[in-house]
Order: C-alpha cells, then sequence, then structure tokens
C-alpha cells in the first residue's frame, strides 16, 4: 500500500492532530508547513491531504473534507488575535499575518460586520516584526500570539471570543482536506484515530512542548485541552455554514459554495 503524504501545520494547535501520526513514520510522510502553503501544496500534487485553512476548503471544488478532526474553538482560542492602535470604527489600515487565510478572512468579516470597517490590507510575513507594523491594527495567529499583548495595542480581540460571542456558534480554523479521486477511503479511520491518540495524551504532550513554546506545562495543557476543539461536529457545521455565508456577502468567496465530505462521521 502506497504511503500516505500528509501536510500538516507547523503550530503548537497541530500537535493532538499528529500526535498518532508520527507514530506511523513506516505508513505516512508527515511533512509540516503554515496552513496557507499547504493548501498550495495540497493543489499542486504534492500531498494526498492536507489540513488546510476551512476557507480553501470551499473555494476549490476539487477538495472534499475527510475526518472529522478539525482545528476549532468554542468561545477564547488565544491563538488568533488582532490587535489595534486605535478603537474599532477608526481602524483604517490592518496588517494580516500571511499563516492563515481563514483568520484573514474572519478578521475582515468581523471589523465590518460589526463596526462597518473596510481598511487597507498590508501583508505580514511570519518573520516580520508585527510589533512595528506602521498599520492601526494587526492580525497574529499561532505561537506569537500566545505572547502577553504588549501596551501599544490597548484594543485586543480573541478572534474565537468575538466569533462566538456574536454568533453563539463555533469557529472551525483548519480541516483535513483531499483532492477528489484520491485514496480518500483510508483518511477518515487514519486521522480520526491519530487525534483521538492525541487527544487522549494531552498531558503528556503539554509536558513535552510547553518549553519550546515559551509556555508553563499548565498554560499548554489549558490552550490543547480547553481553548482547542479537535472535533467537527454539527455546530461546528453550522458555523463554517454561517461563516461562508458573511465571506459570500463581503465578496470575499463566490456566494452558494458548499464543502464537500466524504464518508467522515461528525459528531454533534
Amino acid at each position: 500500500m502506497d504511503r500516505l503524504r500528509i501536510g500538516a501545520v507547523s503550530y503548537l494547535n497541530t500537535k493532538p492532530l499528529v500526535y498518532g501520526l508520527e507514530l506511523c513514520a513506516d505508513e505516512i510522510d508527515l511533512v509540516f508547513d503554515l496552513p496557507s502553503r499547504l493548501a498550495d501544496r495540497l493543489a499542486a500534487g504534492d500531498l494526498d491531504v492536507a489540513l488546510i485553512p476551512s476557507i480553501e476548503a470551499i473555494m476549490d471544488p476539487s477538495y472534499t473534507v475527510v475526518s472529522d478532526a478539525c482545528i476549532g474553538c468554542r468561545g477564547p482560542v488565544w491563538s488568533v488575535k488582532l490587535l489595534s492602535r486605535v478603537s474599532p470604527e477608526k481602524i483604517s489600515t490592518l496588517a494580516l499575518d500571511e499563516g492563515s487565510r481563514t483568520s484573514r478572512v474572519l478578521s475582515r468579516i468581523i471589523l465590518q460586520k460589526q463596526s462597518s470597517v473596510s481598511p487597507t490590507l498590508e501583508p505580514l510575513m511570519m518573520n516580520a516584526n508585527w510589533q512595528q507594523a506602521a498599520t492601526d491594527a494587526v492580525l497574529i495567529i499561532g505561537d506569537r500570539a500566545m505572547a502577553p499583548d504588549p501596551p501599544q495595542f490597548p484594543f485586543v480581540w480573541d478572534l474565537g471570543q468575538a466569533w462566538h460571542q456574536w454568533t453563539g456558534l463555533p469557529f472551525v480554523f483548519a480541516v483535513w482536506a483531499a483532492r477528489t479521486g484520491e485514496c480518500l477511503d483510508r483518511l477518515d479511520g487514519v486521522l480520526s484515530r491519530a487525534r483521538d491518540q492525541g487527544v487522549a495524551n494531552i498531558a503528556e504532550i503539554a509536558g513535552a512542548q510547553a518549553q519550546k513554546y515559551g509556555l508553563t506545562v499548565s498554560q499548554c495543557r489549558q490552550y490543547l485541552e480547553h481553548n482547542l476543539h479537535f472535533h467537527l461536529g454539527r455546530a461546528e457545521k453550522q458555523g463554517l455554514d454561517l461563516y461562508f455565508k458573511y465571506a459570500a456577502d463581503l465578496k470575499l468567496i463566490e456566494p452558494n459554495l458548499e464543502l464537500q465530505f466524504h464518508d467522515c462521521q461528525t459528531t454533534g
């Protein structure tokens, strides 16, 4: 049987999803990259399946969601933040982290729908010093968003919390997707079992990873166990549907797009 080429996010939040995969080196080629770059590599055929931004999964009709494992939240997520030097209605320029296309769209939805602002956008490279960005506001994601908030940004929104307070629904940042026609039947079981192994061993993961990310073991465990949610259930699908509707309203994606699912069971 051919080895599966699996692409995963190179952040702390992916560790529970890949914990079990890393134990299967004889069956799997596991590579790490940014969410946005994983989407590009999946589209190019370099990967069989990848953990890609949810916005990418709906924009390409050849993509199919192949697992009920995901990266989401049901409240504060901690690792996706919008920080601003000015109050939201005064934001005229926004620097967007290149790491996740889903979070970039989410920040624009929240600013437009809640504060009626549509700022000029600028890219923020992963290796850039975001605190020195010349824009009014900055979107940062991943590990660098988990550092203490600097005083020059008095307005801070945790976008997971902002979405949940606004809609009452969870938010899903990334899903496992594959191209139609690939080895889809194998993937759901492999990826869901890996997630289940990771969730069952979060204490071990936190102990191994905390120092690397400048966190205490307690902070790391809190993040993985309580801030993040790794199951794509009915409420998560409702949250995605609303997110896609708002994105279409703002003409950030085409209207009437639907996620495709391949035989993956979603839980409540």
